[in-house]
């Protein structure tokens, strides 16, 4: 497995999106076979909109999967941006006060000097070692820009 040499290249977890991404597949084509294929009329009253509306509820759940396959984190020069399943928040480098990727968490951790915790699900622990390497990429920019800052 290898990891990128640019420092300021986008964290983006690897097992998780693969599996993210195959699953919402799946999820489109099952509820809309399902809406397909269900008899219509007769006993069970099934309808041509309540086809639709599985379908529907199909592509809403491809799309929430979709949104967990797109989380990432953004490093620039000024700082991070990250993007997790439910949220996005932009950090400058000032802020990280330490990098945590440990005691059984899911993924990386930055401890902020407001003392709040990020979570950066793009650095995921079922990456194994890319994502000890993604980690130590992390640890290495927050301490070269609070070196810069210090200065």
């Amino acid at each position: 497995m290898t990891t990128t040499s640019e420092p300021y290249a986008v964290f983006r977890p690897r097992r998780s999106r693969v599996v993210a991404t195959a699953a919402a597949v799946a999820c489109v084509i099952a509820f809309a076979i399902v809406g397909l294929t269900v008899p219509r009329g007769g006993v069970t009253g099934w309808a041509g909109i309540d086809s639709v509306m599985l379908t529907l509820f199909g592509v809403l759940i491809a799309a929430f999967l979709m949104r967990y396959a797109l989380v990432r984190a953004v490093p620039t020069e000024r700082g991070l941006q990250v993007r997790n399943l439910l949220s996005t928040r932009t950090i400058e480098w000032v802020q990280v006060v330490n990098v945590q990727f440990g005691g059984g968490q899911p993924w990386l951790v930055l401890e902020l000097d407001d003392t709040e915790h990020l979570a950066v699900m793009a650095v995921q622990r079922s990456d194994g070692p890319h994502a000890q390497a993604e980690a130590g990429r992390m640890a290495a920019l927050v301490q070269v820009h609070s070196t810069v800052q210090d200065h």
